[in-house]
Formats: structure tokens, C-alpha cells, sequence
């Protein structure tokens, strides 16, 4: 039996002597490797926090401690020190998160993986155990992959360290990404010394013999205070130059570090001064992402930061995606854009790469701006650009978009800025769960005024689409698009005067009964129900609205001459299209019946996004079902009744 295998609890871990310890990181890495290598997942954060999440767990009790990671992906290591090691349906419908899940474990806190937020939850947690009582228990946050960029960890900090009684500990995984590691024989004697001082320092009777020192040199005149000071300054001179921690001791963190992150005798003894000391303090351990494999290493983008299934002896990926992605159309045509137009500049917020502007960045990169893990920051930077004459790109996840919503509405809508919002994922996501499917975007931009918002359906209107927000100058634009490969292409059989564009006229034109109304990547769905209807005597029209802000009028003229109207989309259904279209359609008038169909309001599970949307009832099947019943008469909402007939609810009238 493996050492892994004995660890059921995290208390296990604390029989074991160094050598063991040394060991068991080895096996845990060699079993993420091999894991991860089968399912996928964010593998290069957790190969870098081995020893970090061994010696935590060894120093505090969890769950009587509190231990948050930021972000999330970097907690596989904690699920098997917490009993959780059957990896092979990782990220899986029914198999484990890939993030912290309240459900898995007494030992997972924060499910959200929204970076930057950890240490307002520890800010949170060390307040109430003094409050009710609990003052032996610690709040521990592990904070890492760039988190420090975005600045609600420094609101956090500021209160944090405004109590000096509470027990809060802050763990900053810094993996060279943020801070560059200093190497060297004089590093090496320095973080020796600094070691030892470290000690001392947070030692209680350090800081109770300082207090002392201070009062009495304060009181004693002018003479006694000016010794103080510069005794104060000197000392703050000589810890400044030796690391950077000044920051930190200047908003009243006791600061540790910076330390070996690799060592685990170097990051228990760390995090044992830390424990000790009893108030907030900062642990500064550097890393390396990726650390112990080679190909992990030798990836210069991310170093594996989220792999699909590799071969894990090369860590090449085993099969090659055969279609386009979404996020590689929208890449090469932003390029193109920015080739063709100087006031386009793009702004992303930690995710150059992931959200396809790294072709830009290399032909333009003084117009490319990365502001951090800061979506607050970046969507107000775009409206002080467009008031400088620019037309910025704000390029973000969907699910990201939710933490910059007050600076979309209160700094570029209020002010008519032109900025362009690309939200790459958007809709169900798939493996990484209720905190990443981009499902909340439309609601919420449905009460911004002025908006106007696309949802592309291939691979030709993202590129159409795309162009069309370039030229909003008044407003913000949105553009979504889903996560994965484009489809086929979907051609229309018809553009109309305002944009729309019909995609199918299904049955007798002159008395239509349905009229699908499609959303963005919901088409090739849209059209699989227009066929089942048609099979069963239904006549069907289906279109594709391009631009579902403002609200296109032929869509309103059209559901008014068809009996029933379906809206179709991969957003919730609270505020969602649909509803936007129901209240469109009264304000002018038109009584038709709408379904609208769409997401539940619920935090959806991880799995694929077919697994999802068949277990929301978001099939071709299941629509084509309801739908049909609504035309029949047995399912509300009723279809209007045809010409001639009244008919009692519930009665079916024939077709």
C-alpha cells in the first residue's frame, strides 16, 4: 500500500516523519499526473502546491480551522489529503468537482472559484469565531495564480489587518507568474537569516517587549521619540531590501517569507510561526507551477494550467480537436480588425490566451492591455478609452462578466460609452461547474439601457456579428459566443429589413402555428424541434434574431401571426430573451402565447453540456414534446385556438 492510501484525514498526516512526507508529495504528484493525465483538469497549479497543502494541513485542523483556497483548481492535493482519492471520474457528471464542493467534504468551504475572494471569506470567518467565541480556531487562505491582482483581496487585507486579535492566516502561493523568484548564494543566505528572524519576531514576547520599548520611548520626550523613529526607520530600511514585504507590514500584516514553498520543512516551520504569533499574518511562499513534470515545465504559455486528456509520459494531448473553436474565430477576426482599425484596443483580465487575444497581441502590443484578475478595472478603463476616441474590447469569460456589472451600467451605459463586451463560454459550460457556465449574462444585461446585445450562431455570424459592435459608438455591445468547437454552419433562408434572419418555413405558410425563436448557438436544436413538429402536422418558422437587443420588430410582427411563440436560449429563463420578448410583445399589443424555454434558476452540477442540458430538459425531444401539447391544447401556455374553434382547456382540437 502506498503512503497516499493511508491518508484517510487529514490528521494522518501528522504520524508521518520527513522522509514519509517527501514521499507522499512524490506519490501525489505521480498520481495527479496519471489522473488528471485520463480526465482532464487544472493539473500545473496542483503540482505546484504539494508541500503547501501537506504542511497546511499538518499545522492546522481542519475542519475545525478554516482553509479556503484561491482559486479554486488548485484543491485536488486537499481532496486527497481529505479522503477523496477516486480521481477517475474527475470533472464528470456524477464524479468529483473540480473545484471545492460543500457536498464532497466537511472540509470545503468555498465553492465559488471567482478569483480574489478568499480573503474576504477569511476576513469574514476570523470575525465570527471571535465573535461567538471560537478563539482558538484559525482562518487560513491559500492565495495564488495572480489572485493578489485583483483588488477586492485588498479590501480584504485592510480590514484583516486592522485586528491585530484575530487569527488569520494568508498563504500567497506566488509560482513565479506574479513575483520573480530570487535564485542565488545570496538569496539562499538571506532567506536563511531571515528564518531565524522570523522566528523571533513572531514570537509573542517579541511583540509584547516591542510594545513595551515603544511606549517607554514615546513618553520620554522628544529625545526618546526621535530614537523610536529612527530605530522604527532603520529597521523598516533593512527588512524592505532584504524582501518585499513592506507593503504588507505597512497595512499591519506581520509578514514571513519569502520561503521555499517546495521545502516542506522550510513551510511547516512557516506556517508554525504563523500559528504561534496568533494575530494576521503573511506567509510569502515561492513555487513552481508545473513543478516535478517536465512537460508541465516546458510549456511556456501556462505550464499546464489546464490540460484535456494527455499522454502522460509527453503530456501531449491525445487527440486534437478537429473543428474550429469559437475562441479562434473570434481571435483571428479581432486581428484582422485591429490590422484595419488603430482606435481598437482589447483588454483582458488575466486570460490573454485563453480568451484568443494572443494574435493581436503579437501584431499590436501596445493595444492589448492585461489589467489582471481586475473585470471592475478593465470594464472602467474601457470607458475612460472610448471618451480618449478608442474603441476597446473588453474580452472576459461570461461567468466573469457578473463581477462588473455596476461599472457596465453606472460607467459605460450611463455614459453612452462605445466599448465592445466579448464573452467567450457563455451558456452551459460543462466540467467546471455552477461556478464557470456563463449562464447569467443575458439576464443581466437585459435591464442595462441602451445595450445591444448579439449571440452568433456559427462561425460566419460571430465574424458578421463582431464587426456590427465595432460600429456601436453610443453604447456598449455584447457579444457571446459558447465554449468549444463551432458547429456547421446554419445559413438562413431569408435576411429581413431589420437583421433577422429566417432559418426555416416549416408547413403551411398561410396559417403558421409556431414561430422558434432561436438564440445564438440554440439553433441547430431550434431546427431539430421545427423538424419533429413538422413531422406531426405543425406548421414552424424559425429565426434566428442576430441582435436580441433591442428586440428586432419583425420578431414581434411575426409573432403576432402565429399561434404560439418559442424562445429558445442557453440562459436562465428568469429575465432571460424570452422574457425581454413577452414584454416586448405586450408593449405593442400582441396577445400570442410564449414558452419560454431555457435554464432553470439553479447552480447547475459539472458535467458535459449535452449531460446538462438533457438534465435541465433542454433536448430536442423534450421541447418538440412541450410543444406540441401547447398547440394541442393540454399544456400551458395554450396556443391560440385556429379560426373557427373556442375550445374548452384541455380539449384536443385536430390539426
Amino acid at each position: 500500500m502506498s503512503l497516499l492510501e493511508t491518508i484517510k484525514k487529514p490528521s494522518d498526516l501528522r504520524a508521518l516523519t520527513l522522509d514519509q512526507l517527501t514521499q507522499l508529495a512524490q506519490e501525489i504528484r505521480a498520481f495527479l499526473i496519471d489522473n488528471v493525465a485520463r480526465t482532464g483538469g487544472h493539473l500545473g497549479p496542483n503540482l505546484g502546491v504539494v508541500e503547501l497543502t501537506i504542511a497546511m494541513h499538518r499545522v492546522f485542523d481542519s475542519p475545525t480551522d478554516s482553509i479556503v483556497f484561491d482559486t479554486g483548481h488548485q484543491s485536488y492535493v486537499h481532496k486527497l489529503l481529505t479522503g477523496r482519492q477516486n480521481f477517475e471520474t474527475l470533472r464528470q457528471q456524477g464524479g468529483l468537482s473540480g473545484y471545492p464542493d460543500r457536498g464532497e467534504s466537511e472540509h470545503d468551504i468555498v465553492e465559488s472559484s471567482h478569483a480574489s475572494s478568499s480573503l474576504s471569506w477569511i476576513d469574514g470567518i476570523s470575525r465570527a469565531n471571535k465573535l461567538t467565541g471560537r478563539t482558538e480556531s484559525y482562518a487560513v487562505g491559500l492565495v495564488g495564480d495572480g489572485a493578489l491582482t485583483g483588488g477586492m483581496v485588498w479590501e480584504a487585507v485592510n480590514n484583516i489587518a486592522a485586528d491585530k486579535e484575530r487569527k488569520a492566516v494568508i498563504v500567497v502561493n506566488d509560482n513565479g507568474r506574479s513575483y520573480a523568484p530570487t535564485i542565488g548564494g545570496l538569496a539562499d543566505q538571506l532567506a536563511g537569516l531571515r528564518q531565524q528572524l522570523d522566528k523571533f519576531r513572531t514570537h509573542p514576547a517579541y511583540e509584547s517587549a516591542m510594545d513595551k520599548l515603544k511606549g517607554r520611548l514615546k513618553d520620554s520626550g522628544p529625545v526618546g521619540s526621535f530614537t523610536y523613529k529612527s530605530l522604527h526607520a532603520t529597521k523598516k530600511g533593512i527588512k524592505d531590501w532584504w524582501a518585499p514585504q513592506g507593503l504588507f507590514e505597512d497595512l499591519g500584516l506581520k509578514y514571513i517569507g519569502p520561503i521555499d514553498g517546495h521545502n516542506l520543512a522550510a513551510v511547516e516551520e512557516a506556517l508554525q510561526q504563523a500559528k504561534q504569533y496568533g494575530g494576521p499574518v503573511l506567509v510569502h511562499a515561492l513555487t513552481e507551477k508545473g513543478h516535478g513534470y517536465a512537460p508541465a515545465l516546458a510549456d511556456e504559455a501556462d505550464q499546464f494550467h489546464a490540460v484535456g486528456v494527455i499522454d502522460p509520459a509527453t503530456g501531449a494531448p491525445v487527440a486534437k480537436p478537429s473543428a474550429q473553436s469559437w475562441t479562434s474565430v473570434f481571435g483571428d477576426e479581432i486581428a484582422k480588425i485591429a490590422d484595419e482599425r488603430e482606435d481598437v484596443v482589447a483588454i483582458t483580465g488575466a486570460m490573454l490566451l485563453p480568451v484568443g487575444l494572443k494574435k493581436m497581441s503579437d501584431a499590436h502590443p501596445d493595444r492589448v492591455l492585461d489589467v489582471g484578475i481586475a473585470e471592475q478595472h478593465a470594464m472602467t478603463t474601457a470607458a475612460g478609452l472610448a471618451f480618449g476616441g478608442l474603441h476597446p474590447v473588453v474580452c472576459v469569460y461570461a461567468t466573469f462578466l457578473n463581477r462588473a456589472f455596476d461599472q457596465l451600467l453606472m460607467d459605460v451605459a450611463l455614459h453612452k460609452a462605445g466599448v465592445t463586451i466579448v464573452l467567450d463560454r457563455a451558456g452551459v459550460t460543462g466540467p467546471d461547474g455552477a461556478s464557470h457556465h456563463g449562464m447569467w449574462d443575458m439576464a443581466l444585461t437585459q435591464i442595462i439601457p441602451n445595450l445591444h446585445l448579439a449571440a452568433p450562431r456559427d462561425a460566419t455570424r460571430l465574424r458578421e456579428e463582431l464587426r456590427e459592435a465595432m460600429d456601436i459608438n453610443d453604447a456598449p455591445s455584447v457579444v457571446r459566443f459558447s465554449k468549444g468547437s463551432v458547429g456547421e454552419e446554419v445559413e438562413s433562408i431569408d435576411r429581413l429589413p431589420d437583421g433577422v434572419d429566417v432559418l426555416a418555413r416549416l408547413g403551411d405558410r398561410a396559417a403558421p402555428d409556431v414561430l422558434i425563436v432561436s438564440v445564438g448557438a440554440m439553433s441547430e436544436l431550434s431546427l431539430d424541434v421545427a423538424q419533429r413538429l413538422n413531422s406531426q402536422g405543425v406548421s414552424v418558422t424559425v429565426v434566428d434574431p442576430r441582435w436580441v437587443l433591442p428586440m428586432p420588430s419583425s420578431v414581434i410582427s411575426l409573432a403576432a401571426r402565429h399561434r404560439i411563440v418559442v424562445c429558445i436560449e442557453d440562459g436562465v429563463r428568469a429575465g432571460g430573451v424570452g422574457s425581454r420578448l413577452r414584454t416586448e410583445m405586450r408593449a405593442a399589443g400582441v396577445d400570442t402565447a410564449l414558452n419560454e424555454v431555457g435554464l432553470p434558476t439553479k447552480f447547475l452540477a459539472h458535467g458535459t453540456r449535452a449531460e446538462v442540458l438533457e438534465r435541465v430538459g433542454l433536448t430536442a425531444q423534450q421541447v418538440a414534446r412541450d410543444t406540441l401539447a401547447q398547440v394541442l391544447g393540454t399544456k400551458v401556455p395554450f396556443a391560440r385556438p385556429l379560426p373557427g374553434q373556442d375550445l374548452p382547456t384541455g380539449q384536443i382540437p385536430k390539426l
